[in-house]
């Protein structure tokens, strides 16, 4: 039962098949949470650069207000960015009245400032409910969930490796995150993640492929 630490269990992802839990295509999809933020984000798109690597960035909302210049910087480098709420709010803790606030004003915020129209969006905490499915539904937008959680955030190289090298698989979408937690090992966690997927002739894809 360990593995549900890391990947959601089979019977979750059956009745909320409207979420994407793995990727469409028999490739990699990785994705940060959290963002962005100054420092992190930044060697974030450096790694991925050079490795030629394209990633979902889900954003939290007041973080995109601080730092413009770094969405800007995602965008122009062809990454994708979904909603992570503007205040990182767990879904299961709010009205929905407030949700629907969490959801639309980060949306705004993409679209008014940076002509980026958000159509994912991510569950903080990985909290989710029947109100979240009904609500993305109503605005036209798709939760992405994960089949691989790092716990990088914990900021421990050493079980990190362990945990993906154990349950990576050619399909994963993989949690990382672009926050202060992860930012002194994150730059070792990608390019980990990177070889690991090489060792075991599996591709990472982009972000249009893997969620289609």
């Amino acid at each position: 039962m360990i593995k549900y630490l890391y990947n959601p269990p089979y019977a979750v992802k059956k009745i909320f098949s409207d979420f994407r839990w793995q990727s469409a295509v028999n490739k990699i999809l990785i994705t940060f949470d959290d963002g962005p933020i100054p420092e992190t984000t930044e060697i974030i798109l450096k790694i991925l650069n050079q490795n030629k690597i394209k990633a979902a960035f889900f954003c939290v909302g007041n973080n995109v207000e601080k730092n413009p210049s770094l969405i800007n910087s995602i965008l122009s480098e062809g990454h994708l960015i979904g909603n992570h709420t503007y205040s990182h709010k767990k879904v299961t803790d709010i009205s929905k009245e407030e949700l629907l606030k969490e959801i639309k004003k980060t949306n705004e915020l993409l679209l008014e400032n940076h002509d980026y129209k958000l159509k994912y969006f991510r569950a903080p905490y990985g909290k989710f409910n029947w109100e979240l499915s009904k609500t993305l539904k109503e605005k036209k937008m798709i939760n992405v969930m994960w089949s691989l959680i790092t716990y990088d955030f914990n900021s421990d190289l050493e079980t990190y490796k362990k945990i993906v090298s154990r349950y990576l698989k050619s399909n994963s979408i993989v949690v990382l995150h672009d926050s202060l937690k992860s930012k002194e090992i994150i730059v070792d966690c990608i390019q980990y993640l990177i070889d690991k997927a090489a060792d075991e002739n599996y591709e990472i894809g982009e972000p249009a492929e893997c969620l289609k």
